[in-house]
C-alpha cells in the first residue's frame, strides 16, 4: 500500500486544527498532523510539498443542471447585458458566428437589473425583436432564473400546441407549461455530441474549482429523460448523483420510475412553484410589483403529500423545488401529515430535501427540522438579488425581501443545510457561495464561515444520503476527497459581530479558513483529488 504524505501546508481538519501535513493511503486519509511527526510515522511515503498552500475537503455542489451549464460556459451568456438593446446586440454577435440554421441556446438575461427609466430598455426582448436579428433561426433565451424564456418564431413554430398552453404569450416571455414546451423543443435540436460535450465541460469546470461531486437536478420539464439518461452514461471523475423531478403516487411507481431512469432519487426540480424573477413563485400574498399575480401552484397539496408518502415507504429520497412561502407551507404541511402517519424517524432516514427554500416561515422551519428535511440552498442568490432595490425588493417589497434565504434561522432550529449554485443560474464557485452566506445582505440571516464551509462539504454529502461522519472531512478514515488552494490570509471569524463567541477565540483551536470578506481575494484551486487521485491540476491545464 503506497502512501502519499503532503507536507508544508495548512490542512483544514477538526482532528488536528494546527495540521500542516496529510497522509493518504489507497484513497483514504490515514493521518493528519505536523510535518515532523508525519515523516517519522511514514518513512516510506512519497513526499509531496504543499509549498504553504491550503488543503481542505473538496466541495459538493448539490444542485446543478449540467447540460445548460456546459452550454452557458461555451455559448451565449447574457449575464453581462445591461439593457434590452445590449441583449439583442449580444444575440446578433452569436447569430453572426453560428452555423446556418443552428440553434442558439442562451441564458442569463435579467431585466430586473436593467435601467427601467430609459425608454424601452428595462424590458425583455420580444419575439419580433428577436426575429429581426436572427430571421428564421431557432433561438431559446432563458431568463437568469431559467423559469421563463423568450424564443424566436422559428422555435415557437416547432410546438403546434404552444398557443393553447398555460403561460403562453405571442410576444413576451413564456412561462409555466408554455416555457416547458418550448424548452423541450430546443432540447431536441441539440445533438447527442453537443449534449455530451456540454455535460463534460460542466464537470471539468466543477473539478477546476475544487468540486468532486454534483447533484444533477433533472425532470420532464427541465431536461427530459434523454438528457438525464445520457448523464448516467458519462465516465467522469466528478461523481454525479441524479435527481428526477416527477411525482409518484405509490411505492411501486417510485421503484419502477427509479429503475427505468436509473435515478438516485425522486426530487430536485419537482416544481411546486416557479421563481420570483419570472413571477411564478407561489406566494401567500400578491407580488408588490404585480398585484394581480401570486405565482403558480404547479403541484397540488395532495400530490405533494402522496409523493412524500410513496418515497418514504419505498425508502427513496424525495424532494421538491420550493421558493414562495405558499409553496413552502404546502410542502411543510404535507411533511407534517406524513410524519403523523409514518413517524419522523421514517422520514429522517430518507433525508428528504427542499431545493431553494427561500421563504420559509418559523412554523414551517420547525416541521422541516422535526422531519429531518435537508435544505439545499443557493447563497449566491442573495448576493445577486438581495440588496436594496434589487430583484427581491422589487418583487416583494422591503419587509418580505428581508426574510429571504434565512440560513441562520434554519440552522438554529436544526434544519441541515447544503449549499449549491443552481448552475447556470449562478456559477459553480464554492468560495463565492461561502462568501455570500457569511455576508448576507441581512446580517441576522447569515452564518459563520465555518458553518458555510460545512454546508458546501459535509452538507453536500449529507444531502446526497451519505452521513457517515467522515465523508466531507479530512480526518483518519475519511475518503481522500480534497483540494489544494492558493490562499491569502487564513482567519477564524463569525458571520458578524453577534456571533464572535468562543469558537473565534484562538484558545478554542478552531481550524482557520481563507478570508472570505468582500474585499479579500478568494482562493485559487491548484489541484483537486477524489479518492486520493488527482482529477484537476492547474499546472497541466494552464
Amino acid at each position: 500500500m503506497a502512501t502519499d504524505l503532503y507536507v508544508g501546508g495548512a490542512v483544514y481538519s477538526s482532528a488536528a486544527p494546527d495540521a500542516t501535513a496529510l497522509a493518504v493511503t489507497d484513497g483514504i486519509v490515514v493521518w493528519v498532523g505536523s510535518d515532523d511527526v508525519g515523516r517519522a510515522l511514514h518513512p516510506d511515503a512519497r513526499i509531496i510539498p504543499l509549498q504553504d498552500r491550503f488543503v481542505a475537503p473538496a466541495f459538493v455542489d448539490s444542485h446543478v443542471h449540467l447540460t445548460s451549464t456546459g452550454l452557458a460556459l461555451s455559448g451565449l451568456t447574457l449575464t453581462s447585458a445591461t439593457s434590452r438593446s445590449d441583449c439583442l446586440a449580444l444575440l446578433a454577435t452569436a447569430h453572426a458566428a453560428a452555423a446556418p440554421g443552428e440553434l442558439i441556446w442562451g441564458t442569463g438575461w435579467d431585466d430586473s437589473a436593467w435601467d427601467a427609466t430609459a425608454h424601452g430598455e428595462g424590458r425583455f426582448p420580444t419575439t419580433a425583436e428577436i426575429d429581426t436579428v436572427v430571421g428564421d433561426r431557432p433561438v431559446y433565451l432563458a431568463r437568469v432564473d431559467e423559469h421563463s424564456a423568450v424564443a424566436s418564431s422559428a422555435l415557437r413554430d416547432r410546438v403546434p400546441e404552444l398557443a393553447g398552453a398555460t403561460g403562453f404569450h405571442p410576444a413576451e416571455p413564456l412561462v409555466a407549461e408554455a416555457h416547458h414546451l418550448v424548452r423541450g423543443a430546443a432540447r431536441t435540436l441539440l445533438s447527442a455530441g453537443q449534449r455530451r460535450r456540454a455535460q463534460v465541460r460542466a464537470l471539468d469546470h466543477a473539478a477546476s474549482v475544487g468540486v468532486v461531486a454534483v447533484h444533477e437536478n433533472g425532470g420532464p420539464d427541465i431536461s427530459g429523460s434523454a438528457d438525464f439518461l445520457a448523464i448516467a452514461d458519462l465516465d467522469h471523475p466528478v461523481s454525479v448523483r441524479r435527481y428526477w423531478g416527477e411525482a409518484v403516487a405509490d411505492a411501486e411507481e417510485a421503484t419502477a420510475l427509479m429503475r427505468s431512469l436509473r435515478a438516485d432519487a425522486l426530487g430536485g426540480d419537482l416544481f411546486v412553484d416557479g421563481a420570483l424573477g419570472s413571477h411564478t413563485a407561489w406566494l401567500s400574498q400578491p407580488y408588490t410589483d404585480a398585484p394581480d399575480l401570486s405565482g403558480i401552484e404547479y403541484v397540488d397539496h395532495d400530490t405533494v403529500r402522496g409523493h412524500i408518502a410513496a418515497c418514504t415507504v419505498a425508502g427513496v429520497q424525495a424532494g421538491f423545488h420550493v421558493i414562495g412561502d405558499a409553496a413552502a407551507a404546502s410542502v411543510a404541511t404535507a411533511f407534517g401529515e406524513v410524519a403523523a402517519e409514518f413517524g419522523t424517524p421514517a422520514l429522517a432516514r430518507c433525508a428528504h430535501r427542499l431545493e431553494h427554500a427561500e421563504m420559509i416561515s418559523a412554523h414551517d422551519m420547525d416541521i422541516l427540522a422535526r422531519c429531518g428535511v435537508v435544505a439545499s440552498m443557493q447563497p449566491q442568490f442573495d448576493a445577486a438579488w438581495g440588496g436594496p432595490g434589487d430583484l427581491y425588493e422589487q418583487r416583494l417589497g422591503a419587509d418580505r425581501a428581508a426574510s429571504l434565504n434565512d440560513f441562520g434561522a434554519l440552522a438554529k432550529v436544526g434544519v441541515a443545510l447544503s449549499f449549491s449554485s443552481d448552475a447556470p443560474v449562478t456559477g459553480i464557485d464554492p468560495w463565492a457561495t461561502i462568501r455570500a452566506a457569511v455576508h448576507h445582505h441581512q446580517p441576522r440571516n447569515a452564518i459563520s464561515a465555518r458553518a458555510a464551509f460545512a454546508a458546501t462539504t459535509r452538507g453536500g454529502w449529507r444531502a446526497g444520503g451519505i452521513n457517515d461522519g467522515l465523508t466531507g472531512t479530512l480526518v483518519p478514515g475519511a475518503p481522500a476527497h480534497f483540494a489544494i488552494w492558493e490562499a491569502e490570509d487564513l482567519v477564524v471569524v463569525g458571520s458578524h459581530a453577534g456571533v464572535q463567541r468562543w469558537s473565534t477565540d484562538p484558545r478554542a483551536r478552531v481550524p482557520a479558513l481563507p478570508d472570505v470578506s468582500p474585499e479579500a481575494t478568494l482562493p485559487r484551486c491548484v489541484q483537486t483529488f477524489r479518492d486520493g487521485i488527482p482529477v484537476y491540476s492547474a499546472e497541466t491545464t494552464g
